[in-house]
């Protein structure tokens, strides 16, 4: 007669206190030591011998999670491998990189939000690149430490949000017997003791490129051939929002005055707002243009399908390939009101009716109506030779 399987359940293995090994059926137990702590282990018979494996503690490795390692182990035995063998084999083999995509693909399904499974891929492909070909069972403190010091106090919450991605991929080596001893990403009692207190941030503002900075970033994107360079080339150069600028129409396009008009509905303000377009916007319209249908009112910056606009994590995709981590695409219109305040003379007022700011005293909703406008083409003409270092930024006199 068979011996029962599954006596356990979740409830069970957490209310247990009992010092000793506790049976589920197949070999696999819940080991409980004097101190409480719970821990996996599968018992098989190999050789003629007894031989026990470690499945991982009980507070990373589920009932559930536990009982299909079991099962993969039992397979091997019907196979005539030895699990631990093997398990050791594939420690001597398997990098950080591979537990980290594993980790990417069971998080996928779980993650409705497309921009945050975005940030996870960023973070364990990009920012964390130097660990990815290191064998997962080797990763130390210092490796984490050196992934992590550069951005500490310069993008705290970046860095923060890292660490623990680091921790989640670790963890999951070590429930998988890849690993074992302490996470060295591990916060408190362990890196909280090796990082310095980072500053407080300001809540509220996107992460922007410096001004000096802007130019040559320019020069580098006019160098990608892709549909969302020349859609984030657009926004930087309009000062546009990403939803903005990426469902922006040709029929919103008059080429005759040379300005764009963004319907209400697509304004954080629930007012149309009027962007005259500079010599390089209209340039960029132009390359993008064979891109579009018969129709007028097609996509200006179509995805593949050319039946959707792009998508909205595109630009910021873009950014990262780049190698610009830390910046938004909403940042560069902080990029713009930063040089307007400080490299030009034009009327703040002016600067924030180009950003479509509703904030406003009775002059800055005058800069909002077409009597304004003319002052605003400048100003858009200006930014675009900043960007392009065509023309020198006007100087407080010129402006």
């Amino acid at each position: 007669m068979a011996r029962p399987t599954h006596r356990l359940t979740a409830r069970t293995v957490a209310s247990l206190k009992k010092p000793g090994r506790h049976a589920d059926g197949g070999g696999l137990y819940l080991h409980v030591d004097p101190s409480s702590a719970k821990r996996w282990v599968f018992v098989f018979q190999w050789r003629g011998k007894r031989r026990e494996m470690g499945l991982g503690s009980a507070q990373l490795v589920s009932l559930a999670q536990a009982r299909d390692a079991a099962l993969d182990a039992r397979r091997q035995v019907a196979a005539g491998i030895n699990p631990i063998a093997e398990r050791q084999s594939e420690l001597r083999a398997t990098t950080f990189g591979d537990v980290a995509d594993a980790v990417l693909a069971d998080l996928k399904p779980s993650l409705s939000n497309a921009k945050h499974f975005a940030q996870w891929q960023t973070a364990l492909t990009t920012a964390a690149r130097p660990l990815r070909p290191l064998l997962v069972d080797e990763v130390s403190t210092d490796d984490v430490l050196a992934v992590l010091r550069p951005i500490w106090q310069r993008t705290p919450v970046t860095a923060s949000r890292l660490r623990g991605r680091i921790e989640r991929v670790l963890d999951a080596a070590k429930a998988r017997g890849l690993r074992s001893g302490e996470n060295p990403a591990r916060w408190r009692g362990h890196l909280d003791v090796l990082l310095p207190r980072q500053k407080r941030l300001v809540r509220g503002h996107h992460a922007a490129m410096g001004i000096e900075a802007l130019p040559a970033f320019m020069a580098a994107l006019r160098r990608r051939p892709a549909v969302a360079a020349r859609a984030l080339e657009f926004t930087i150069l309009t000062a546009a929002r990403t939803g903005e600028s990426l469902r922006a129409r040709w029929s919103e396009i008059d080429f005759t005055t040379n300005v764009w008009t963004v319907p209400a509905e697509r304004m954080k303000a629930r007012a149309e707002h009027r962007v005259p377009l500079s010599t390089a916007a209209l340039a960029v319209l132009a390359e993008v243009r064979p891109l579009a249908g018969k129709g007028n009112d097609d996509w200006i910056f179509p995805a593949q399908s050319r039946t959707r606009p792009l998508s909205q994590m595109a630009m910021l995709m873009l950014l990262r390939r780049m190698g610009v981590m830390e910046v938004t695409v909403h940042g560069f219109r902080s990029t713009f009101r930063d040089w307007g305040g400080d490299c030009t003379n034009f009327p703040r007022e002016l600067i924030e009716a180009a950003l479509s700011h509703t904030v406003g005293n009775a002059v800055e909703r005058a800069y909002r109506r077409s009597d304004a406008f003319a002052k605003r083409q400048r100003l858009m003409q200006a930014w675009a030779g900043f960007c392009a270092k065509e023309l020198m930024a006007p100087s407080k006199k010129a402006a």
